[in-house]
């Protein structure tokens, strides 16, 4: 292996799966430069740099995702780049330069500064099942979800979803660079993330299992929403990850969720693990529950990614809400 292929870049380094992405890379020999908007900001990078080997190989730099250029001379000498960063937010002011603008032109602005960079031989960008599953089509049991759907920006701007617009924009618009520029380019779509935290914050994801756990549906009634999810660990995000960079033949897209577990049955699970836990115990309405597609495996086992069991996902996320002080037991 050359040298250029042990040296890789993470962009939004701080974040939630890119954390857990520079564990599994420092954890495998990787020297790791990682983006994150502020170097100042210790807090948000003590738990990097407490990582085993981040002394000898992680290297911290400040980038701007809407700045042009802004990662050329840190990509230099790469041979992979993992993208990472981009808002994870629902609602803002203005959702277009908030929300939408940095995750499409960030994506852009890092796969620019990668095409100048001869040694970096794949990308791997982070998407979300937000960018699949909205396109209009019945999404009820019986139906199979797979890395052919794409959602519909019509769609999701109408209906003001920001987050899932700027998800599905950001995707179109790496696959179109890449095609362009002959790009080598991998995509990670995952569902609900859980998991434990490297990170110090809560992230938006645990604060929706924190929300779950306290009952806090419907200003502050004890209920649980009408809904589910697809949960998928972040450790098994962050190796999948790094078996798209490996595995030469990884190509296109990369459906990543489990199987759709009602609220009602997450909280079920956690009262196993925790009798104590006062859990909501009432459902917000009584309509009827539809039932959730299926999402494939298919293509991200074949990659050879294990899926943790959900109810080891599950507990380990709440050790870590209690070991870091957000969740009282």
């Amino acid at each position: 292996m050359s040298t250029t292929e042990k040296v890789v870049c993470v962009t939004g380094g701080a974040g939630y799966i890119a954390s857990w992405l520079i564990n599994l890379l420092l954890h495998r020999g990787y020297t790791v430069k990682a983006t994150i908007r502020d170097t100042n900001g210790s807090r948000k990078t003590q738990h990097l740099l407490a990582l085993g080997g981040a002394k000898e190989r992680l290297h911290l730099f400040k980038a701007d995702l809407l700045e042009e250029g802004s990662f050329d001379s840190i990509l230099d000498g790469c041979g992979a780049v993992f993208h990472t960063a981009s808002p994870v937010v629902f609602s803002a002011l203005d959702p277009q330069a908030e929300i939408v603008d940095p995750a499409v032109r960030g994506t852009l602005n890092v796969l620019k500064s990668c095409a100048k960079v001869p040694s970096i031989k794949r990308v791997v960008v982070t998407s979300s099942m937000a960018a699949v599953v909205l396109n209009g089509k019945p999404l009820t049991s019986g139906v199979v979800v797979d890395e052919t759907w794409f959602s519909d920006p019509v769609f999701c701007e109408e209906s003001k979803l920001w987050y899932v617009l700027s998800k599905t924009l950001a995707e179109k618009a790496a696959w179109d660079f890449a095609r362009e520029n002959r790009m080598d380019l991998v995509v990670i779509n995952p569902g609900h993330v859980i998991g434990p935290l490297l990170q110090p914050t809560v992230n938006l994801s645990m604060e929706m299992i924190l929300t779950l756990l306290n009952g806090l549906y419907n200003a502050g009634a004890q209920t649980f929403p009408k809904i589910s999810y697809k949960f998928v660990d972040v450790r098994d995000v962050s190796h999948a990850h790094i078996l798209a960079l490996k595995n030469p033949s990884a190509s296109g897209r990369y459906c990543m969720a489990g199987e759709a577990i009602h609220c009602h049955g997450v909280l079920k699970i956690l009262h196993n693990f925790y009798p104590t836990l006062h859990l909501p115990e009432k459902c917000e309405n009584d309509k009827p529950y539809q039932s959730a597609p299926r999402v494939s495996r298919e293509q991200i086992e074949g990659l050879g990614v294990k899926f943790i069991p959900l109810e080891v996902s599950l507990r380990d996320t709440v050790e870590s809400l209690k070991e870091k002080g957000f969740l009282s037991v």
